[in-house]
């Protein structure tokens, strides 16, 4: 029976240090968070400063800029990407100058041991592994053969839902890529700091301790001093 005891309790240890290297080597997401709206739904996402800074700044400089509004996906390949045009050849829309220095930089390859699994955030590029600019992709399932060959800087965080909606459009096929029959069209884009928006809701809640506090006080101070002011 103590046997029997002790070996479920080292099978529970293993299980839990298992557990403690997985989570161990999966990146921290930021603060930050972008969201790409569509008319199938939004997508939301979070970047990795810490393993692709260089990237993360470029793609948050461009959002920032909306280089990426009316842009679209010219690729829905279901079961392995949906990819972001480039900002540049992308958008319906003209751009100005600033959006436009930023859209033509490149970005040095950062190639990490992060694995591409549905949901990551990998950027697209040519033969130079330095030639990354703004198209990305979405991981819509697991590619073991793009690991350590193409910059992970981020993974989805809300908006699984839409991204199945985007698997199930028609598509037809040009040379390598699976493309959609319609323009798919990020209408437009934001962002938002996840620790500003909590302190927003702690401010508000103080705010409404210290009024109705103030209400008690001044309560207290009518019944116990009416004719004097505190």
């Amino acid at each position: 029976m103590w046997i029997q005891g002790f070996s479920f309790w080292i099978k529970g240890f293993s299980l839990l240090a298992l557990i403690s290297v997985i989570s161990a080597l999966e990146p921290e997401l930021g603060s930050t968070r972008v969201v790409f709206q569509t008319k199938y739904g939004d997508i939301e996402f979070g970047f990795y400063p810490t393993v692709a800074p260089k990237t993360v700044d470029h793609i948050y400089k461009l959002v920032r800029l909306g280089g990426y509004n009316t842009n679209h996906f010219f690729r829905v390949d279901k079961g392995f990407v949906a990819q972001v045009a480039d900002v540049t050849n992308g958008r319906s829309a003209p751009m100005n100058e600033e959006q436009r220095r930023e859209a033509v930089k490149t970005v040095v390859g950062e190639f990490t041991e992060v694995k591409h699994v549905r949901g990551i955030l990998s950027m697209g590029r040519y033969d130079d592994p330095d030639s990354a600019s703004s198209s990305f992709s979405i991981l819509l399932g697991d590619a073991p053969h793009l690991d350590g060959k193409y910059a992970i800087f981020g993974k989805v965080t809300k908006g699984d839902e839409t991204l199945t909606k985007l698997e199930q459009l028609p598509t037809r096929k040009e040379g390598i890529f699976v493309m959609p029959m319609e323009r798919i069209t990020i209408l437009s884009s934001y962002y938002y700091d996840t620790e500003t928006e909590n302190c927003e809701e702690d401010r508000s809640i103080l705010k409404r301790r210290l009024a109705a506090s103030a209400i008690e006080v001044e309560r207290q101070r009518m019944k116990c001093f009416p004719d004097k002011a505190i």
